[in-house]
């Protein structure tokens, strides 16, 4: 009696795709509040400057900017306060001996509702190098650039 999962998604960090290499993909619930809930259901969230933490065996976001609710008036938090992820110890403890190894750090990717409730999916990233940037750049170029004459043969 398996039954669909639904996602719905709420914000994308495109840019720490460019800017690092994704190494490993982990999915964590987010402790809100309620007005910043109904902020999120209508997409008012902000990822592209976040980062996560990891302090005291907790999982910790760091600027991850949930705009103010606007019927919430004195319930709405600050919306850049830093934000709890919840994850499970093992997956915790697995991420800290990790993030000991020189160069990697843990990103946002990207925020949405599964099954009703609001996770956020952070990977183990590499920085990238100038240079990797460029190589991708141009990967991107020259694919566009095929589909762009496969379009062209076809038509």
């Amino acid at each position: 009696m398996s039954k669909e999962t639904q996602q719905k998604l709420v914000a994308n960090n495109k840019k720490a795709y460019h800017d690092y290499f994704i190494e490993e993909h982990y999915e964590a619930g987010v402790v809100l509040h309620g007005t910043e809930v109904k902020s999120l259901r209508r997409g008012k969230c902000s990822i592209k400057e976040a980062f996560v933490r990891i302090e005291n065996n907790e999982v910790w976001v760091y600027g991850m900017h949930i705009s103010p609710y606007e019927k919430g008036n004195i319930f709405n938090r600050d919306p850049l306060r830093p934000k709890k992820l919840l994850m499970h110890r093992a997956e915790i403890r697995k991420l800290t001996g990790k993030l000991a190894e020189k160069g990697l750090t843990l990103v946002p990717l990207q925020v949405y509702f599964k099954d009703g409730r609001a996770k956020i999916e952070v990977g183990l990233a590499r920085g990238k190098k100038l240079y990797d940037k460029r190589a991708d750049i141009a990967k991107k170029d020259q694919r566009r650039e095929h589909e762009r004459e496969f379009k062209i043969k076809n038509l």
